[in-house]
C-alpha cells in the first residue's frame, strides 16, 4: 500500500512540475538562439518533402505506418538533449504528433520544459527550411 501511495505522489509531482506548451515561430527562434534543441520527429519522406527548420535534429518517432520504437527515439534524444531541465522544442507536420510525444516526454520521461511548434511546420513555420 505504501508503495502505491509513493508512486502516486511521485507521478502527481511529475505532472505538476512538467511544462509542455505550444509556441509560435518567433519563440522557437528565440529559444533555439539560446541553444534549445529543435527535434523534428517526422519521417524522412516528410523531411524531404517540406524541408526542415535550420539546425533541427531529425529524430523520427512514428514511422510511415505509425509504428514507433521508444527506446531508439530516447537514445537519440538523450544525445542532443541530455538535460531534462532545459527546454526542448518538438516539430512535426501539423503539431498533432508532437502533442502525443510532448505529453509523453513531460509526464513519463521527466523533461521539464517541452515545447512544440504551434501548427507544425505546415502552418506554424514561416521561415527558411533546409532541404
Amino acid at each position: 500500500m505504501f508503495k502505491k501511495i509513493l508512486l502516486f505522489i511521485v507521478t502527481f509531482q511529475a505532472i505538476l512540475f512538467a511544462d509542455f506548451t505550444s509556441i509560435d515561430a518567433d519563440e522557437l527562434q528565440r529559444l533555439q538562439a539560446q541553444n534549445a534543441p529543435v527535434i523534428d520527429i517526422r519521417t524522412p519522406g516528410e523531411w524531404k518533402e517540406t524541408g526542415v527548420i535550420p539546425g533541427s535534429h531529425k529524430i523520427m518517432f512514428f514511422d510511415e505506418r505509425g509504428n514507433y520504437n521508444v527506446q531508439k527515439f530516447l537514445d537519440e534524444l538523450y544525445k542532443v538533449a541530455p538535460d531534462k531541465n532545459k527546454p526542448i522544442i518538438l516539430v512535426c507536420r501539423t503539431a498533432s504528433r508532437t502533442k502525443v510525444v510532448g505529453d509523453f516526454l513531460s509526464k513519463q520521461v521527466g523533461y521539464k520544459k517541452v515545447r512544440d511548434l504551434k501548427g507544425g511546420i505546415m502552418f506554424g513555420w514561416h521561415g527558411k527550411v533546409e532541404k
